[in-house]
Order: structure tokens, then sequence, then C-alpha cells
């Protein structure tokens, strides 16, 4: 691609940021301005649900100073997105309409996966060192304002992702509240993650130690990237080496935070180059770190550098072909997936069986659906949480499955799409509903994506008819589209009565949706 100048724009917690890229296949990503104007969004949308006018107004003259200096770079391109201080504002509809008649800039609305996700992104991609890092037992921490991301890898493979709600502003109002001095911090903030962190502790690190704690934060990873800090500040223990940029031993972490309160926050302030009234927030945002990595066991912490502004231009120069080989990302969102059916006992043998003809329908109604390689993956996301509702009911799997995959963190699909995975899940069991009566599950879906979720359901449907005695007999099976038929060849010499009589009904919502009729044919296995 050619070279573009782009700029992505951060709505955040405790600050607005602003990044300006240029990007192309030749260079890369190449940076080339950072903007960061501090507004506390979080403190009064965590504490009242709601943002004031007075602050809808700060953002909207920043937002209009940022304006301008893209101007000055011939700025092409532009994303803006907005996290959890706007996503959980009452109003936040009113607000970004307000902000986009202000300002013409668009603030995109992340969920709080997909907001994840871009930072996982940056994080892989920004550096070579992340591949190795997560060959061995491995912690991504993102830590927000509203809550923090535990992401764990084990041997390149994506384990589970939690979110806690208990981010850097969440606590230090929590703190605030209860009236509770800097000298408190340390046993208070100790009790409020533990609590949770025990949780989850039980749930995901009783068969594992992890090595590596990859952190991503606003407060303590610059202080990480500086040399200068890194050497004078108490990262170190006495007698250890010199760490390289961002890398600290963990027990070298533990001892700088232990000592940091030992100090006036004046003197703080000046030794870690920020600024007074933020000192409280490093501190608390270290404090979850030393939480976290002694619950862990963790050995060694990595903080990159990455910020959401660096994950929305990378994951644009993905799209746009301007990187190289990286990181497979949509093999962690599958095993997102696999992670919440093996929770829920779901069988992995048969959810990769319907998850193979799933996709090999959707490959062979090409011509017909219309559908793109997003919704593909959908569809075998779908398939793999088809039966993870019977955890709890075998009667009401449809019901179940749907609260579960809606219940669940899958990392990298926005809430749309997870709404999108749970509601085709659920009408593989319900009837869908006809499009002039309105169903809580589909109530808030554009026309758009409800004819996506008929399409995906009766992709669904057939592949799960086909194993309907749980015995793999189409799993050879040969799907051929000939003009308003689809023909599914079974491969096998086992008797298909059950499949082909069952089949009707499945075969009619399909025909219904897609104007092909698709027929079970069967050939002798040799």
């Amino acid at each position: 691609m050619a070279s573009q100048v782009c700029a992505a724009i951060d709505v955040g917690s405790y600050e607005i940021a602003m990044k300006i890229y240029e990007i192309g296949s030749k260079k890369g990503i190449r940076e080339l301005d950072h903007v960061r104007v501090g507004v506390d969004l979080g403190s009064e949308s965590y504490a009242t649900g709601r943002l004031s006018a007075n602050r809808v107004s700060e953002i909207i003259r920043i937002l209009r100073e940022f304006d301008r200096e893209m101007k000055t770079w011939g700025v092409t391109v532009v994303r803006a997105c907005g996290t959890s201080a706007l996503r959980e504002s009452e109003n936040v509809d009113m607000i970004l309409e307000r902000i986009e008649k202000s300002t013409g800039i668009k603030i995109e609305l992340l969920s709080n996966s997909e907001q994840r996700f871009l930072d996982y992104k940056a994080t892989a991609l920004k550096s070579d060192l992340f591949e190795k890092i997560i060959s061995k037992p491995s912690a991504i921490v993102d830590i927000g304002g509203g809550s923090i991301q535990i992401s764990l890898f084990d041997d390149d493979r994506l384990v589970t992702t939690q979110n806690l709600k208990l981010g850097v502003l969440r606590i230090h109002e929590m703190l605030q509240t209860l009236g509770a001095g800097t000298l408190r911090y340390g046993a208070l903030v100790a009790e409020l993650v533990g609590a949770q962190l025990s949780v989850f502790s039980r749930m995901y690190l009783s068969d594992r130690r992890i090595k590596n704690v990859i952190l991503v934060d606003d407060y303590v990873s610059p202080l990480m990237q500086n040399p200068r800090i890194l050497t004078d500040s108490g990262f170190l223990v006495e007698g250890g080496d010199v760490p390289d940029k961002g890398h600290v031993s963990a027990a070298g972490f533990i001892h700088f935070i232990d000592h940091v309160h030992d100090e006036s926050r004046g003197k703080n302030a000046e030794k870690l180059g920020v600024s007074y009234e933020n000192l409280p927030l490093v501190y608390i945002s270290g404090l979850i770190i030393k939480c976290i990595a002694k619950e862990m066991g963790a050995e060694d912490l990595w903080a990159p550098g990455v910020t959401l502004c660096d994950g929305i231009a990378w994951e644009y120069a993905e799209k746009k072909g301007a990187l190289g080989k990286h990181h497979d990302f949509e093999k962690d969102i599958i095993a997102s997936a696999y992670n919440i059916s093996t929770r829920f006992r779901g069988n992995k043998k048969r959810s990769e069986l319907i998850g193979d003809l799933a996709v090999r329908i959707f490959d062979a109604m090409k011509p017909v659906h219309g559908l793109d390689e997003r919704e593909r993956l959908l569809l075998r996301i779908a398939a793999i949480l088809h039966d993870c509702g019977k955890y709890i009911s075998m009667i009401n799997l449809g019901e179940t499955s749907y609260s579960i995959i809606m219940g669940s963190e899958i990392i990298g699909l926005s809430h749309r799409e997870r709404q999108t995975v749970a509601a085709a899940v659920r009408y593989i069991y319900t009837k869908v509903p006809p499009p002039d009566s309105l169903d809580r599950v589909v109530e808030q879906f554009d026309d758009r994506m409800r004819l996506t979720l008929i399409k995906l359901t009766a992709m669904l449907r057939v592949a799960t008819g086909l194993d309907r005695s749980h015995l793999k007999k189409f799993k050879k099976a040969v799907f051929t589209l000939e003009g308003d038929e689809l023909y599914i060849t079974a491969n096998t010499i086992e008797d298909t009565t059950l499949e082909s009589g069952l089949f009707d009904d499945r075969a009619g919502f399909f025909e219904e949706v897609f104007g092909v009729r698709p027929i079970i044919r069967r050939k002798d296995a040799k």
C-alpha cells in the first residue's frame, strides 16, 4: 500500500491520547507524534453512571485541538475509540452525537473484549519478543481505569482470558470514599484485588505456575520503559543485574513498590517523573501488579510500552497488508471459544466435527450467501459452542447456551458479534422469530445483523443435523452446489437412515433462507 498518514485517538478513563503514524507496505509503521491530555472521565462515570455536560465540553475542546494537529500532519485516516468511561455512561448515545456534531470526529465505542484485543495486538505485533515470551507459561495483565484483563498463555496457546472489574480509577474512587490515606493503600488494595484473584487462581492457576507477566498499563509501563528510572528508583534488588528496557524481575518490582511510600509524595513524583496528582494512581497500579505477580509466582515482568492507539494503528496496518508474517490472532479467538466449551464440559471432538461441517457448507454456498470471512469465523465459533448449555440443562439447551455465551468473554469479538454467535446457537434449538415479531434476543439487531444471524443459523442446523447420532457418519462428506440444490454426499459404510429421516425440517429452513435445497446422498466408502 502507498504510505498514509493516520491518526489513532483513545478517549480513555483518565486521559485522551492521540498518536499519528505513517503507515505503508514498504516502511511498515512509523510513529510521528504523540499527544496526551489528562481529563478524568472515569471518576465521574464510575461514580454516577453519567458524564456531565462540562466533561463532554472538555472532550470536545481537546478533540478540536487534536483536529488542528491532524491537519498540520496531513492526516487522511482517523479512528477514534472510547473505552469504559464512555461505555458505562448511561447517556453515551447523546454524548457521542454531540461530540460528532461539534468536532466531526466519530467515536467508536469499544466493548471490553475489543479494547483488550487491540492492546493484545499491539503487544504481539510491536515486538519480536512476544512469541518467545509466550512459549513459556505467561500472562498478559492489561490494567485500565475501570477493570483488569488477565489472559493466560501456555506453549503459544491462549488458555483463558478473564476480566476483573477493579481498574485503577475504580479502586482510587473506592479508597477516597473510605477516606483512606496512601499509607493504607497497600493493605486495602491487597484485600480488594486479592479477593477476586483467589477465585481466578483456584479456577485457572491450580495446575500451572506463570513465569512471565506482560504489563499493559498507562502508569507503571512508562516507568519501566525509562532506563534511568529502572536503575535509580529501587527496581533492582541489591546485587541484581541492570535490566533491559521494559524488563525487570518480579522480585525487583516488589522491592520497588514496597519502598515507594517510604518517601514523601513530592519527592517520589520528582524521582519518577510523574505529576503530583497522578502519583496515587501510579502507586495503585503498582500495587495491583504486585498482588498479581505474587499470586502467580511470576519470575519476570515485561512492559512493552504499548497503548490502545498502537493497537488501533497496528490493526489498520494489518488489514491493509502493511505487515509481514505475524501472530495468528484468529487462532486465539478460536482458542478462547474452545476454553469456554471445555469449562462447560462441551464435547471437543464433536464441536470440531460440527465446525468442520459448518465451514464446508459455508464454502460450498459462497456463490449464494454473500457472507465474508469474518462471518465464517463467527459460524465456526458458534459451532464450537453449540452444546455448551448442556452443562446446565439438556432440555432448555438453546436458552442456557445463549446465557453462557453472553456471560463469557471471547477476546477479539465485539459485543454485537458475540450476540450474533449466541443467538445463532440459541436458534439451532428454538424457532427463529418472524421479521414482524420482536424477540428479546434480536430486538436490538439491525437488518444486516438479523439476516446474517438467519444465514448462520440455517447452516448450523444442517451441520448439527448431519450428526444426530454423534457417530460422525458425515465426517468425510462432500458438499456440492448444483443450481438450486446442495448435494451432501456421505462417504461412509454407516447407515444414514436416522440423519436422512430427520433432515426435512432443517433442509426446509435452509431452502427458505437460501433458495437452495440440501439433499443427502450416500456413497459407500471403499
